[in-house]
């Protein structure tokens, strides 16, 4: 009897196998680091397509949301962020990563606190041009290095004004650090660059003009709670208009004692990022945080967004 005919599970297995095998082996002599961008590219009609099945399961994990309020509230009011009488949630259980990044995801960077997850990132690697900002630097650039050194074509823009540079994954590497540009500003809500003002501050409007950008491919923000007023001031000055951005990385710091810490500001706050087209596809608490300062609510936590609004390479095939 034939092996299909009394094993037909197993000769299945086999065959996929070795299949997989076989497309291992004709990829082994590559030198790229990264896969062949033409060899992911897919219509723009399925694409499309899939952006809008996902954001159908988005949508029904915002009735989730709602019957978590409702559960836990029942009004948004009424919700603690981090309960500590036996409720069985934190903050984060309402915001989750339920939006699927319709490309390669990866970690970039290092494995632990300063990596990312990223979407996409063999759509960026063949742009002639593009345009990172990162805000938030700490002496730790494993992030940028490695989107530098993916894509050849793209320029990094870093501010923290606690730090005098980048760290030494770019100051020490004479490619990378000729492709960065560092300023010691800070973030904000408002411009405040004055003679008295320290440290200087831009909002990132502000920025992009004096830099000459009207696109950011990759936006990364760690601001130390910061993120809050930026965000909502920046959205608000598109007054409905696509985000000039595609996608963007963020921890959140939630700290004691904040206005952002009562649950109905923050949900506030995070639907006005909603209604602009972002959506969270991966989210990672920082641990570290936690491990460090012992007993420690988790008040710090990255999440990842895709843009779903406007024309950029993650919802549109370059080659169209």
């Amino acid at each position: 009897m034939a092996l299909y005919a009394r094993h037909p599970r197993f000769t299945i297995s086999l065959l996929i196998l070795i299949f997989i095998s076989l497309l291992l082996f004709a990829n082994s002599g590559s030198h790229e680091s990264f896969i062949n961008p033409l060899s992911l590219q897919r219509s723009n009609s399925l694409l499309r397509d899939q952006l809008r099945i996902d954001e159908v399961f988005y949508n029904r994990m915002l009735e989730q949301r709602k019957a978590l309020v409702k559960k836990w509230g029942p009004t948004p009011d009424k919700v603690d962020p981090f309960p500590s009488n036996g409720e069985f949630y934190t903050l984060w259980d309402f915001f989750l990563p339920s939006f699927r990044c319709p490309h390669r995801l990866e970690r970039v960077g290092i494995m632990g606190d300063g990596g990312k997850w990223f979407c996409g990132l063999e759509r960026i690697a063949p742009k002639k041009s593009c345009v990172m900002y990162s805000f938030g630097v700490n002496g730790e650039s494993s992030f940028e290095a490695d989107i530098l050194k993916a894509a050849p074509g793209c320029e990094v823009y870093g501010y923290d004004f606690s730090v005098k540079s980048f760290g030494p994954e770019i100051e020490e590497h004479r490619d990378l650090k000729s492709r960065s540009h560092f300023f010691p500003y800070a973030l904000g809500s408002r411009d405040a660059h004055g003679p008295t003002d320290d440290p200087k501050m831009y909002t990132l409007r502000t920025l992009m003009e004096r830099n000459g950008h009207d696109f950011i491919d990759v936006l990364k923000v760690d601001i130390e709670g910061n993120e809050f007023d930026s965000l909502e001031v920046f959205i608000d000055s598109f007054h409905g208009a696509p985000l000039p951005f595609g996608q963007l990385q963020l921890e959140i710091h939630v700290f004691p004692n904040t206005q952002w810490e009562k649950f109905p500001k923050f949900l506030g706050w995070w639907e006005k990022l909603e209604a602009a087209g972002l959506r969270p596809f991966f989210s990672e608490p920082n641990l570290v945080y936690v491990n460090l300062v012992r007993g420690v609510r988790p008040d710090l936590i990255e999440y990842s967004f895709i843009n779903i609004r406007g024309d950029h390479e993650l919802l549109t095939d370059p080659h169209h």
